[in-house]
C-alpha cells in the first residue's frame, strides 16, 4: 500500500513538473466537483437537504411577471433543442474548417455528458418538488438537473472551443466567463420556475463542471501530442 502511495505521489509530481500547475490545479477542481455531487447525493438521501431547499425555494417565489418571463427564456437556453442546436453549428464549424479529431471530441464529449446525466437520473429517480406551482413542463426524474448539467458541460466545451481561436488571454477569459454565467443563469431558473430542488442544480453544476473540465484536459493533452489539431499555433 505504501509502495503503490509512493508510486503514486512520484507520477502526480512528475506530471506536474513535465506539463505545469494547471494539472494540479485541474485535478484538484475535477476532485472537487465528483466530491461536491458525492456529498450533495448522500444528504439527500438522508433527508438532510429537505428544509434547505424548501427554504430557498419558497424565498424565490413571488416575483413579478417580468421576471417570470424572463426565467423561461433563460432556461429554455437549457433545453435540448437549443443544445443541440449550438453543437450542431460548432461541429459544422469545426468540420468547415477541417479539425475533424476536435469535432469528434466535441460530439463525445456533449454525448457523453447527456448520458452521465440520463444515467445518473435513473439512478437517483428523485421526484420533482411540489412545493410550488411548476411554471414550465417536466417529465423525467429531479436529480441532477439535467438542465444545469448539460448547460454547464455544453457552453463550457463549446466556449473552450471558441477560446482556443482568440488570440488574446483576456478575451479567452471573457469567452469562458460568459460560458460559466450561462450556465449559472439557466441552473437558477430552474429553481425559480419551481421545477427543480435547489440541490438537484448544485449537483449538476458539480458533475457538469467536472465532466467539462475532464474533456477539456484530455482534448489539451491530445493537442500537445498532435493527435488533435490545435486550434491555433502554441
Amino acid at each position: 500500500m505504501a509502495n503503490s502511495a509512493s508510486r503514486l505521489i512520484r507520477t502526480l509530481v512528475a506530471a506536474i513538473r513535465d506539463q505545469g500547475w494547471w494539472v494540479l490545479v485541474v485535478v484538484s477542481l475535477i476532485g472537487a466537483g465528483l466530491w461536491g455531487f458525492a456529498e450533495l447525493a448522500d444528504e439527500i438521501e438522508d433527508g438532510e437537504t429537505h428544509e434547505f431547499d424548501r427554504a430557498v425555494m419558497l424565498a424565490m417565489q413571488g416575483g413579478p411577471q417580468w421576471l417570470d418571463l424572463v426565467a423561461r427564456d433563460i432556461t429554455s437556453l437549457g433545453g435540448t433543442a437549443v443544445l443541440v442546436l449550438l453543437t450542431v453549428a460548432a461541429l459544422g464549424y469545426l468540420l468547415l474548417v477541417r479539425k475533424w479529431s476536435a469535432a469528434i471530441f466535441v460530439a463525445v464529449s456533449i454525448v457523453g455528458g447527456t448520458l452521465i446525466s440520463t444515467a445518473l437520473k435513473h439512478i437517483f429517480d428523485r421526484p420533482r418538488p411540489d412545493v410550488v406551482p411548476h411554471a414550465v413542463e417536466v417529465t423525467s426524474a429531479s436529480f441532477p438537473s439535467g438542465h444545469a448539467m448539460l448547460a454547464m458541460t455544453t457552453f463550457l466545451t463549446l466556449g473552450a472551443v471558441l477560446a482556443e481561436v482568440q488570440p488574446t488571454r483576456s478575451s479567452r477569459v471573457y469567452l469562458i466567463s460568459w460560458a460559466v454565467l450561462l450556465a449559472l443563469l439557466v441552473g437558477t431558473s430552474r429553481v425559480y420556475l419551481g421545477v427543480h430542488w435547489p440541490t438537484d442544480v448544485l449537483a449538476g453544476w458539480c458533475v457538469g463542471s467536472a465532466w467539462a473540465l475532464l474533456c477539456g484536459s484530455v482534448a489539451l493533452w491530445l493537442q500537445r501530442r498532435g493527435i488533435i489539431e490545435a486550434a491555433r499555433p502554441g
